[in-house]
């Protein structure tokens, strides 16, 4: 299919000066950074259906120079948006064009069949030369149902898209949710080229689904799984093409994996990462213990997520870590020590990215997450900021955490039917040996639903790349990752409820 060129726009949006200032360590040290954001994207939308000014859920992948971001546009309190966004640099984050993408949503241009999309999730075919956005269509008749997984592909860079491709529909009671796609990019591969897209059908007790393309995202064919409740992966491939899924139970109470070792056709599973222990974040704000999953030169995995384990009381998250190099065995989770755990600070939504140019003891590693600086607030009270820690050392060690967004008042945000929303992720990639996370802003406003530009909320990133090498890193606080033992009986109050969607 020849793509159809969505409008560009190249961005002149602005640099936004951030002073910013780390979270408190144990030891009560401050490291200060002055950091420029560059704003992306903006919602351009008029419809008084949804929130607008407002961007949520961003995720990123980077090849080469080039890194492509798509996010939610346009957010519905109960489920979507009124499309999803791109933007682009081929420059390795210097400078951004971006769009929307056309013929999935009523409110596209082109307009598509669809009410709403949302969850989407970017990917790069390097044997194809094809970029993908893959993305769920919502419909709304007889209620909000997941209808469809769609890819958009872009063959010249990111810079202009097609028309959806369909990877699977809901027909019958289905009802999709929670769609992500990766590709395997190693030449060597057995595999190479093959992408893969990972889904669950809320219709059917959050029941996993997978299909795979072998040509650049054009034509997709149903993998064999095992029948497992899930929500929420992450596939990632190994440089010998063994793709692994770390994934959430559908009741968010375990991490665990799937894993194939024939390109994607069928997978085995699952193997058990570690339960999940999450402090309920205050001020109703939208969070949950989904993984963010990334895996270095060597295939060596990386699973970060909020966990309270760690807390006397469960009293609020951290961000825990565990590894495997073949998906089936994980250690046990390691907290990263962004500050002490006697602290308050409460942290949650982890974006984490890892340098596929380098590997073991000397992979690169930052860490993107969103905390309160104190965990008992309210929806007026509680201020949410964004910051980074980063490692040198395959996550041996970890540096100073620095700020680069906040304090964001909640009420600032869309006030969707699950909290206030930032989105259900976050996302880092690395570019050029920097990393370029993309994650939500926000400035003053009473964000309300059908008032347009009520809402100031939009898709950053910082100016110049956050550089992850030992030599750059302010390593003068380095604190090693915490294996200390689990708080005996820190439970979670996030309990199991069954089957969960989230969209």
């Amino acid at each position: 299919m020849p793509p159809v060129a969505s409008a560009l726009r190249r961005t002149t949006l602005g640099t936004l000066p951030v002073l910013a200032a780390a979270s408190v360590l144990a030891a009560a040290q401050l490291a200060l950074a002055a950091v420029s954001l560059t704003q992306v994207s903006a919602d351009p939308y008029t419809n008084t259906t949804s929130f607008h000014a407002t961007e949520v859920e961003p995720d990123t992948f980077a090849s080469g120079s080039t890194i492509v971001a798509a996010f939610q546009v346009g957010r519905f309190e109960d489920g979507g948006a009124s499309n999803v966004g791109w933007a682009t640099s081929t420059d390795g984050g210097k400078t951004w064009t971006n769009g929307f993408l056309p013929a999935i949503t009523k409110l596209a241009t082109p307009p598509g069949p669809y009410d709403r999309d949302t969850d989407p999730s970017v990917a790069y075919d390097a044997k194809h030369g094809a970029w993908m956005i893959s993305s769920l269509p919502l419909t709304t008749g007889g209620g909000l149902r997941g209808a469809a997984v769609v890819v958009s592909r872009s063959t010249d860079g990111g810079l202009t898209w097609g028309d959806p491709v369909t990877v699977a529909n809901a027909g019958g009671t289905s009802d999709f949710d929670k769609n992500w796609t990766a590709c395997d990019g190693t030449p060597t591969s057995p595999s190479y080229g093959n992408c893969c897209t990972e889904w669950d059908d809320f219709g059917h007790s959050n029941h996993l689904r997978m299909s795979v393309s072998t040509d650049g995202g054009l034509t997709w064919r149903s993998s064999t799984v095992p029948n497992s409740t899930v929500i929420g992966g992450q596939p990632v491939v190994q440089p010998n093409g063994t793709v692994v899924v770390p994934i959430d139970t559908g009741s968010e109470s375990k991490v665990e994996s799937f894993v194939s070792t024939n390109g994607g056709s069928s997978y085995t599973g699952p193997f058990t990462i570690a339960g999940i222990s999450t402090h309920r974040e205050a001020g109703n704000f939208r969070s949950d213990a989904l993984p963010s999953a990334e895996v270095d030169g060597s295939g060596k995995v990386y699973v970060a997520w909020a966990d309270c384990r760690f807390r006397t009381g469960c009293s609020a998250n951290d961000i825990v870590l565990s590894t495997s190099t073949d998906g089936v065995t994980w250690t046990a989770p390691a907290r990263v020590p962004i500050d002490g755990t006697t602290s308050g600070v409460d942290h949650f939504l982890p974006g984490l990215a890892v340098d596929a140019g380098t590997s073991g003891s000397s992979a690169h590693l930052t860490l993107l997450y969103h905390s309160y600086p104190n965990t008992s607030c309210s929806s007026s009270t509680c201020q949410l900021d964004v910051g980074y820690v980063a490692s040198p050392d395959g996550g041996a060690t970890w540096t100073t955490p620095i700020q680069l967004a906040g304090p964001i008042t909640l009420t600032w945000l869309p006030l969707t039917s699950q909290g206030y929303m930032v989105g259900d992720y976050v996302s880092t990639s690395y570019a050029g040996g920097k990393a370029h996370p993309v994650f939500m802003n926000a400035t003053a406003g009473s964000c309300t639903l059908g008032i347009v530009t009520s809402c100031h909320e939009f898709a950053v990133t910082t100016s110049t790349g956050i550089r992850a090498g030992p030599a750059t890193l302010p390593l003068d606080h380095a604190m090693p990752l915490d294996h200390a033992t689990p708080v005996p009986g820190a439970r979670s109050d996030h309990p199991a409820t069954g089957p969960l969607t989230q969209r």
